[in-house]
């Protein structure tokens, strides 16, 4: 049975497996201690019987006026656990968070152009491409902005995509 629950100091000593995926974008260890420390309801983990973990999401929320959102900044699963529903569980724990908790206006994230697979599961879930990055990853690969609106934006504003695509020093951080 799988057990999804906020994950705590110790869990970054035991996530580096997950981590090990090309397509997993890995950051400092201080990196992930501000998320864990500025937005705990944003960070989760899903372990397997015998606490072996089996992913986890980190994400924030962000943003002003319309422009508040939240924003997955990774979610992965490790390749042993994939196609069992987790990344969809960790999607939905997010979103929940964001539009009861922080009443936003939509969730965002980034995705490499080339993942198909990812591509399609976010849109699955509703996710609708809102802008393209050129050279968003190292300088090297484009990434998609894909955006799915929440239930404050009655008008669906936040997903309306943009007709050209941006450069990274485009984009608006908060």
């Amino acid at each position: 049975m799988t057990t999804i629950r906020r994950f705590c100091c110790n869990d970054l000593l035991r996530f580096t497996s997950v981590n090990l995926d090309h397509l997993t974008e890995t950051f400092n260890m201080s990196f992930y201690m501000t998320y864990l420390a500025r937005w705990p309801d944003y960070f989760h983990v899903a372990e397997a019987p015998g606490n072996k973990v089996m992913g986890y999401i980190m994400g924030k929320v962000e943003g002003q006026g319309e422009s508040w959102h939240g924003h997955v900044t990774a979610v992965t699963v490790a390749t042993e656990y994939r196609r069992q529903q987790s990344a969809k569980k960790f999607m939905n724990l997010l979103e929940d968070i964001s539009d009861k908790i922080d009443k936003g206006y939509f969730v965002d994230l980034f995705v490499r152009a080339s993942n198909t697979p990812a591509i399609k599961m976010y849109e699955k879930l509703g996710y609708v491409i809102y802008r393209r990055v050129l050279r968003y990853y190292s300088g090297e690969e484009d990434g998609l902005d894909m955006r799915k609106a929440l239930s404050r934006d009655v008008d669906k504003k936040s997903i309306i995509p943009l007709k050209r695509p941006i450069t990274p020093d485009e984009l608006e951080y908060d």
